[in-house]
């Protein structure tokens, strides 16, 4: 560094400004810091730094799945907010959602250095409760219940299914038939019991939950037997993917959507306005997730004390496209 300071021609205190990113210097002097540490190969010691402030500027996530697309964009969103918050992520994937699984995660990022976790949950545990985690670094969950006891952040599930199946019922649909997420997934059991209640409190018969994986496929599956069924005029699947296996089973069994059978989806991916017809679905601001997931870690990492249980809810709201519609004409569907 000092010799870096000697051959731009300035103090060592404004080459740490430099290579911390402080904004404190004016672009000329960055410039000449920057081209002498490229001339001389310097390059920080991110080690000797944590040393000094006690920080590794590395965040830990543990997820249990990197298939489904909410924890995939939850990741993502979290990632570019760590890295514009000047922090690298280390990620350790988790097979089973167990408790012994989640504090050997922990212990191992504990081991790498990192200054706080982000836990994405989605799962129950399977052999608890709900989750413990190890104490001596600040902790965020994704997608949990866990709020009486650490930070949360989540969509509101129970809102956005509540949209999905009132707005069918608005359409006219006498009842609607729901194709649910995993029964170990938080968000698909909030989405569950919010399109029950919503039927019961509008008076409307409660059918039978069918049970998807989140895959297109088990939307498929289920989309065959629901388009054999001519009672059958509205389906809210719990998430987009499964809509895209629904409405397959549909088209190929003749069945219109939206004349003759509604469909509505919950997450709004990227592609749901190509399905055909685009995709009537919920939004997810998953990016808000991730935002606030890092806001509050480095609020604990700065301030343990700042540490307070509770939940935070983002907002979900219905997105209205072509694939729903009022039930059709009795005899017709």
């Amino acid at each position: 560094m000092a010799d870096v300071a000697a051959l731009a021609g300035v103090s060592s205190q404004t080459v740490s400004r430099v290579v911390n990113g402080r904004s404190n210097v004016d672009a000329d002097t960055r410039d000449r810091v920057l081209a002498a540490m490229d001339e001389i190969g310097y390059r920080p010691n991110s080690a000797a730094r944590a040393l000094k402030s006690g920080k590794f500027s590395t965040i830990g996530v543990i997820m249990f799945t990197l298939s489904s697309f909410g924890n995939m964009r939850t990741l993502d969103a979290v990632a570019m907010a760590a890295a514009e918050a000047g922090y690298s992520i280390t990620l350790i994937p988790v097979a089973l959602p167990t408790q012994g699984a989640v504090a050997g995660a922990v212990n191992r990022l504990a081991e790498q250095a990192v200054d706080g976790i982000v836990i994405i949950m989605e799962a129950h545990m399977l052999d608890r409760i709900d989750v413990t985690v190890p104490t001596g670094l600040p902790v965020v969950i994704v997608d949990s219940d866990a709020g009486a006891r650490y930070t949360v952040v989540d969509t509101d599930q129970t809102e956005g299914a509540r949209l999905a199946t009132q707005h069918l019922l608005d359409l006219g649909h006498k009842t609607v038939w729901h194709i649910a997420g995993p029964e170990s997934s938080f968000s698909a059991g909030r989405r569950t019991a919010s399109w029950r209640n919503t039927l019961k409190a509008a008076g409307a018969p409660v059918p039978p939950v069918l049970e998807g994986d989140w895959n297109a496929a088990s939307g498929y599956v289920h989309g065959v037997a629901l388009a054999a069924n001519p009672e059958v005029t509205a389906v809210f699947a719990s998430n987009d993917q499964m809509a895209l296996g629904v409405m397959r089973a549909l088209h190929e069994a003749g069945r219109s959507v939206p004349a003759e059978v509604s469909v509505v989806g919950f997450d709004d991916m990227r592609e749901a306005d190509a399905f055909w017809p685009p995709l009537t679905t919920v939004h997810q601001d998953f990016g808000q997730v991730g935002r606030l997931c890092i806001e509050k870690l480095l609020r604990q990492i700065d301030s343990p004390s700042a540490s307070v249980p509770g939940t935070t809810i983002v907002p979900t709201h219905l997105v209205l496209r072509a694939s729903t519609a009022p039930p059709p004409p009795p005899g017709l569907a």
